[in-house]
């Protein structure tokens, strides 16, 4: 690989990793200390933006669309909706910190549910891997004082819709 796509990659990363920690202490402050109850707004917002810079980047060749048949793409939008819209609204009942151990639960949940339903074989390393994450995720939340039921239900369904969300979008 040569050093210039290795800096794009690192860059890419990096951005991706700064604008999604941006996003989720802004909607924490607009949920919580603004008291902003419109998680179905965020929502809208997220999926307006995405969609303007997904537009942005097929017009300057960043990647090559592929033609999807419209009832995937209608599945897929409405589990991505409902992911993003339960994601929300989990980060107006749950800390921060518990809403990011949401998300990195999303990984290890979708390679068991292709292990179970797909029958799809992981690599031992990528298992190690994914049990770390779990134990690291299953700490974080046991000590995470802002818990409550509302917030762990909507952060399972989130979990839920975004896993299966993920698994569409392989297909």
């Amino acid at each position: 690989m040569t050093a210039g796509f290795q800096l794009g990659v690192i860059s890419s990363l990096a951005l991706s990793v700064a604008s999604s920690v941006a996003i989720v202490i802004c909607n924490k402050a607009l949920i919580s200390t603004l008291g902003f109850p419109f998680a179905t707004t965020l929502t809208s917002w997220h999926l307006m933006v995405t969609f303007c810079t997904l537009h942005v980047a097929q017009h300057l060749h960043f990647f090559e669309p592929k033609a999807i048949d419209g009832q995937t793409v209608i599945l897929f939008g409405l589990l991505n909706g409902t992911s993003i819209g339960l994601l929300n609204l989990s980060l107006g009942f749950n800390s921060i910190g518990f809403y990011q151990m949401t998300k990195l639960a999303i990984i290890p949940f979708t390679v068991l549910l292709e292990t179970i339903f797909l029958k799809k074989r992981f690599s031992e390393s990528i298992k190690l891997s994914l049990l770390v994450l779990l134990l690291g995720v299953g700490i974080a939340s046991v000590t995470d004082l802002k818990l409550n039921m509302l917030g762990s239900i909507l952060s399972g369904l989130a979990i839920a819709t975004t896993c299966v969300g993920q698994i569409v979008s392989n297909f």
